[in-house]
């Protein structure tokens, strides 16, 4: 197939490159920085994200489209970059929109990323695409009440312009995803882990929703290849856990005994000082994938403990492969 993929640099674009690649597809990348690639059977095409331009003709005739572009929300949430991550995720979903529109020969797919973040903080039930609550209440703090903003905006952008007849849509709202590659999520807690500091954030309750990048890409070659699923579609492991559970299945995963706890206090102002947003760590986030499961999907890391497992070791095998 012909995959096209803006964003496809990104973390998560990555490693779905990289897989669909091997499986002998042809992936075009949208980027604002093209670069030369060395990987067989990627190609870089400049756009801007914000305007009609040459990539459209890419477009045409291609299978699929995946759109990951979005600037990463690892940051504060200061007016400008409030802009930037709301820009980057609805102006790129409402150009790529209007070029599906005006084709003449469509993708017959479009996987558009949208953000398990859009389900409200609870620890009462778990959010699925049916019975999930998207939202929150009037006392959530700004930040919080921004991502939701965002991610309606992001999943309205695809057809608010008109509908889309000859191309299926996909909302893949998707929880952290968790790769041994450097500067994602993982690396990120893992730092944390290693040096002692990985115990409980706040009082520890908070669901972590998550998955395993091998099910991620397992995932959504599922559903470009099942034409009938369309809509949200949730992409995350089927058991979330608390943030005290998940943190001590991390640590005997990495094989630390000793994770130092932090109070909400010390994890706000630990994220001040890292310049990133305490709702990442804070927000209960209980997701679960019931269409996937119910169209048949089976995940091969269902629990953490065995993914983290996974994780540590190929994160340690590539260390060692760089340093040797």
């Amino acid at each position: 197939m012909k995959i096209i993929i803006p964003g496809g640099r990104g973390q998560i674009g990555a490693f779905l490159t990289r897989a669909l690649v091997r499986d002998g597809h042809e992936v075009v990348v949208f980027s604002r920085n093209p670069r030369p690639s060395s990987d067989r059977g990627v190609r870089d095409i400049a756009w801007d994200g914000r305007s009609i331009g040459a990539w459209v003709k890419e477009l045409e005739g291609a299978d699929v489209l995946l759109n990951l572009a979005g600037r990463s929300v690892n940051c504060r949430y200061g007016p400008d970059k409030r802009r930037e991550i709301f820009d980057s995720r609805v102006d790129s979903t409402r150009i790529l929109a209007e070029a599906v529109r005006t084709a003449s020969r469509p993708p017959r797919a479009w996987l558009q990323a949208s953000t398990a973040t859009y389900y409200a903080h609870r620890y009462d039930a778990p959010n699925d695409e049916t019975t999930g609550i998207l939202g929150g209440d009037e006392d959530m703090p700004d930040t919080w009440r921004f991502s939701l903003e965002v991610a309606s905006a992001w999943e309205r952008a695809v057809t608010e312009g008109g509908p889309l007849p000859s191309t299926r849509v996909v909302y893949m709202r998707t929880s952290i995803a968790m790769s041994p590659d450097r500067g994602g999520a993982f690396d990120y807690m893992l730092n944390l882990v290693r040096r002692g500091l990985g115990g409980q954030a706040g009082n520890g309750r908070q669901y972590v929703s998550w998955i395993h990048d091998q099910d991620l890409v397992r995932a959504v070659k599922w559903i470009i290849e099942r034409e009938h699923l369309s809509g949200p579609i949730n992409l995350a492991a089927p058991n979330p856990l608390p943030n005290a559970e998940f943190m001590r299945a991390f640590r005997k995963a990495w094989g630390i005994p000793i994770g130092l706890p932090a109070m909400e206090w010390m994890v706000e102002v630990g994220c001040f000082l890292l310049r990133t947003e305490s709702e990442l760590i804070l927000k209960s986030r209980r997701v679960v994938p019931r269409r996937l499961l119910e169209d048949g999907f089976q995940f091969e890391f269902p629990e953490w403990g065995p993914a983290a497992q996974d994780l540590c070791a190929r994160w340690r095998k590539s260390s060692a492969a760089s340093l040797g």
